[in-house]
């Protein structure tokens, strides 16, 4: 029997990804709404010619923002949300399925994701504990946060945890992360800085090797191999940049501030 359950997609140009977490996703869902904020590539075309999914639009400030306006829309009780790289597998569906037919315990789920780097599946690292809180009742959560990393926040604190994992694409290749990774640290900066958080050379110099060695070391990245070392050394360097980024809003110098004249002298040469 198909639960009383919306699947919520958000996307942006998200065409090699779109067509196979919608098909993951009618494994469990009554309805599949795709939220769309603005693509370019084909996404939407592809999706309205598939016939089985409801789109809605609208621009894209946040993550959590865009999320909030996208679960009020969704028809059933119940929502999923479900990025574009992550993919429903048989074992959750059917999980979720016995859940909602017996009649949930609590109103929002805890969902643990395989993480992949390139493909290849990461066991260890801060990515082997990783979970979401991504099943619950439309009307009781919330995601809080204005970064892109906000979380889910259940109204009536009843939350549980499912045991079949998420698969998750996490990227693909280096240069479509660095796309995310240029928002993600802009975004958390921008925030710690409208809250009057100062920049920290202490916390540039130390982090980043803590990090690296948490990933590396507790958490036993090095059994995950090259894949370990990799994401090991992009925590770190995550780290770092939020930190270098938040430099730039509160000591940062414009060019004309340093070059006012070499810049005025070229632009009287051009002109």
């Amino acid at each position: 029997m198909t639960p009383d359950l919306s699947v919520v997609i958000p996307c942006k140009n998200e065409r090699s990804n779109i067509g196979p977490c919608i098909d993951s996703a009618l494994q469990v869902a009554s309805e599949v709404l795709v939220a769309d904020s603005g693509s370019t590539d084909g996404t939407l075309e592809y999706v309205r010619r598939r016939g089985d999914c409801r789109v809605v639009e609208r621009a894209y400030r946040t993550s959590g923002d865009f999320k909030n306006w996208a679960i009020p829309q969704a028809r059933c009780a119940w929502v999923l949300i479900l990025d574009a790289d992550e993919r429903v597998t048989a074992p959750l569906a059917s999980e979720i399925t016995r859940k909602l037919a017996a009649g949930p315990e609590a109103d929002g789920y805890w969902i643990y994701r395989a993480n992949h780097l390139l493909g290849r599946r990461v066991r260890y690292t801060d990515w082997g504990r990783d979970r979401v809180l991504r099943l619950f009742r439309r009307d009781a959560g919330r995601y809080e946060g204005p970064s892109d990393h906000g979380q889910v926040v259940i109204s009536t604190g009843k939350v549980g945890v499912l045991t079949s994992l998420l698969d998750h694409y996490t990227l693909w290749s280096w240069g479509q992360y660095l796309q995310k990774f240029d928002r993600y640290t802009r975004v958390q900066a921008e925030q710690w800085h409208a809250e009057g958080r100062r920049a920290s050379w202490r916390r540039m110099l130390f982090q980043p090797p803590l990090r690296f060695l948490r990933d590396f070391v507790l958490h036993r990245g090095f059994l995950d191999g090259a894949a370990g070392v990799q994401i090991a050394w992009m925590s770190a360097f995550y780290s770092f940049m939020k930190q270098a980024r938040l430099w730039e809003l509160q000591h940062g110098l414009q060019q004309r501030d340093v070059e006012a004249e070499a810049i005025d002298a070229a632009e009287r040469r051009v002109a």
